[in-house]
Parts: C-alpha cells; sequence; structure tokens
C-alpha cells in the first residue's frame, strides 16, 4: 500500500522539521519547502495528495500558492489545507475563494494533525458523487447537496458532518469521533454542537435519514 504523500510548506524551519517528523513516524511520505516558489515546484514533482501550507509567508503568501496552484489543470486533485495562526473572517474567506480544502491552526499539535490528515484523506478516498436510494444526492468536489433533485444549501460543517455520516450507510458514529472528524480537537465547541447541526440536517433533509444511537452517536439510515 501507497504512503500518504504530504508537502510541507512554511518558512520555519523548526515546523516544518517538527511536523515532518512526526508525520514519517506515522508512515506518511514527507517532503518540504521553504517558501511559495518552491513549493509550487516541489507541488509539480512531488504530486503530494494534501499540502500544509503555512498562509503568512515572505514574498508569496499562502493565499498566493494556492491560487497558483488551482489554476494547474493537472494538480487539481491535490487537497490544500492552511496552517494558519490568523483567526480572522477575511483570511478565512480568502483561503476558500483560493481553494483551501480545510484549516488547521498553529500552533501545531501532532496528534491533532495526524487525526485531521486521516480525516482529510478519507474524503478524498471517498467517491465524489455519492447518491443514496431515497433520492438524497452528495456532491463532495461542489459541496453540493441534492434532494430529489431540488439543491439544498449547506454551510460547510452541516455538509461535512452529512458527508461523514453517509460515508458508511449503517455505521454508528461516535460523538468523540465526529467532533474529531468535522471540528477537529483543536477547536473548543460545546457539548450541543452535534445536536444542533443534526436538528439543522433534520429540518432540510427529513428525519429519516439520521437515526440517534442513545449515549453513542448518530448513523446514516438508506
Amino acid at each position: 500500500m501507497n504512503k500518504p504523500k504530504i508537502l510541507i510548506v512554511d518558512d520555519e524551519q523548526d515546523i516544518r522539521e517538527i511536523v515532518k517528523y512526526n508525520l514519517e513516524k506515522e508512515g506518511f511520505e514527507v517532503e518540504t519547502a521553504e517558501n511559495g516558489e518552491i513549493g509550487i515546484e516541489k507541488t509539480n514533482s512531488f504530486r503530494p495528495d494534501i499540502i500544509l501550507l503555512d498562509v503568512m509567508m515572505p514574498n508569496m503568501d499562502g493565499i498566493e500558492v494556492c491560487e497558483r496552484i488551482r489554476a494547474i489543470p493537472e494538480l487539481q486533485d491535490i487537497l490544500i489545507c492552511f496552517l494558519t495562526a490568523r483567526s480572522e473572517d477575511y483570511s478565512q474567506i480568502a483561503g476558500l475563494e483560493a481553494g483551501a480544502d480545510d484549516y488547521i491552526a498553529k500552533p501545531l499539535k501532532p496528534k491533532v494533525l495526524i487525526s485531521r490528515l486521516h480525516a482529510i484523506l478519507r474524503r478524498k478516498s471517498s467517491n465524489q458523487t455519492e447518491e443514496t436510494q431515497n433520492g438524497l444526492v452528495i456532491d463532495r468536489e461542489r459541496y453540493l447537496v441534492l434532494l430529489n433533485g431540488e439543491e439544498l444549501q449547506l454551510p460547510k460543517k452541516e455538509f461535512e458532518l452529512l458527508a461523514l455520516l453517509h460515508s458508511k450507510p449503517g455505521k454508528v458514529f461516535e460523538r468523540d469521533f465526529i467532533l474529531e472528524s468535522v471540528w477537529g480537537t483543536d477547536i473548543v465547541v460545546g457539548d450541543r454542537t452535534i445536536d444542533v447541526h443534526i436538528r439543522k440536517l433534520r429540518e432540510k433533509i427529513g428525519d429519516e435519514y439520521i437515526k440517534t444511537v442513545k449515549g453513542v452517536g448518530y448513523k446514516f439510515e438508506e
């Protein structure tokens, strides 16, 4: 089985070395780049599954690097995850417009980072478009959900929660696993966060799809 390939693009040498060390211990194949130009070159040659891309870099920041990579058709399948210590809304909006797939906040915690990377890889390995027998279509690439031919507008976290449950119909997903996969353990959310999102999803797609397993979590039923 091929090792997942990760490219780390960050101008801080300590971060590159620490992240590379921890990821290689977990079986990842890792390359690093100290600036955006080298990052783009190594993306072309190394063809990683995921790029861990620092937002704040001199000369060429992560937003521009992301935009330039997204402009290359043969690199469209590569997932880009921003590493950012910035919490301003505008930086996230700019990142999404540039084509980012996810965010991980600094300072990086190795266990959290590894967990998030595995979750991102699971999403990548899933089919881009999935359809249930009840007319629910999930297009992971476009963050699009159709119910009986009608498009539903779902916020990002609602979509990711639905896509996670839908990825394995009948499987019971425990609450801790859902929180880690969708929100990440580097973000503190309330105990009722999942329940609120489940309630909103049920309001939009109906009650028959998502079932509660008391004391454990939730599952998707076709």
